[in-house]
């Protein structure tokens, strides 16, 4: 099947199987491969990105599914070089240890602040509790978002 969308701002239009899972697409078929597979049952968040501005599951949608959507993969939010702030703010706050998670949870964090600019440290646990990390134990990814809100 053709699917045509949007990736990271680039118009793409590929040939797929109609199974073909989103997360798969975006690292065998476009090459991205920050969009990492955790789990393939939804349960871990390592494969999170946005489409059409909302935080998803890669896992979790067929890559037809995408048909006309704009897609924003973890290479997608820095520009022109430039980190972006939430992206800063894990460096900086040391919010990674294997980094597996990491992209996911990133992109799971900025929409999480796209809803709240300003969330409670509660909210920032409540809001990444669909991401998993087996390494660090969520204090500075917390500290991150947190950090990320107030730039």
């Amino acid at each position: 099947m053709k699917v045509s969308l949007t990736v990271n701002g680039t118009a793409r239009s590929d040939d797929v199987e109609p199974r073909l899972l989103l997360v798969q697409y975006l690292r065998e078929v476009v090459g991205l491969t920050g969009t990492n597979i955790g789990c393939d049952t939804s349960s871990c968040g390592a494969c999170t990105i946005h489409v059409d501005g909302e935080s998803v599951k890669s896992c979790t949608m067929l890559a037809v599914q995408a048909e006309g959507a704009s897609i924003t993969t973890i290479e997608g939010l820095a520009s022109n070089g430039d980190m972006h702030p939430m992206q800063e703010a894990f460096r900086t706050h040391h919010g990674l240890q294997c980094g597996y998670c990491t992209p996911g949870m990133v992109m799971a964090a900025t929409s999480l602040l796209a809803e709240n600019a300003s969330p409670t440290e509660a909210e920032v646990r409540e809001g990444l509790e669909g991401n998993l990390c087996r390494c660090t134990g969520y204090h500075n990814i917390v500290k991150a978002v947190l950090a990320a809100a107030e730039s």
